[in-house]
């Protein structure tokens, strides 16, 4: 399965200022962009759910390489949170997510966040 998200997440830099100001920004912040995540999960994925472990690709394309890889990729926890919430996998644990691995591109014109699921059957954990 393949999931796109169209625009780019807050990075890891705008999640800790966001933790120094305001108490409930983060937090906010944080519930906007799994809002937004699972919204594009409902519109693509539909109702397709998996029980089954998943290893996660991530193509993080960027609109220019001002933000750093690992600042870009914190945005894996939003995601693989909104995956849980909108009960395509029942969890994000170490049993439900065997890994995933992130590569990197830049397109001004689009930025993307691109997320292929691949179930992993004979996982045991």
């Amino acid at each position: 399965m393949k999931l796109v998200i169209y625009t780019s997440l807050p990075g890891l830099n705008d999640y800790t200022l966001a933790c120094r100001g305001n108490k409930y920004a983060a937090a906010s912040m944080k519930k906007r962009a799994e809002e937004m995540i699972q919204w594009h999960i409902r519109s693509q994925l539909k109702n397709w759910q998996t029980e089954k472990p998943i290893y996660l690709k991530y193509l993080w394309v960027e609109k220019d390489r001002r933000r750093d890889k690992d600042n870009v990729a914190f945005a894996r926890k939003f995601v693989q949170d909104a995956l849980v919430k909108s009960g395509t996998i029942p969890n994000d644990g170490w049993k439900n997510i065997v890994g995933f691995e992130d590569a990197f591109e830049v397109d001004k014109k689009n930025p993307r966040i691109e997320v292929e699921i691949v179930e992993v059957p004979d996982y045991d954990g």
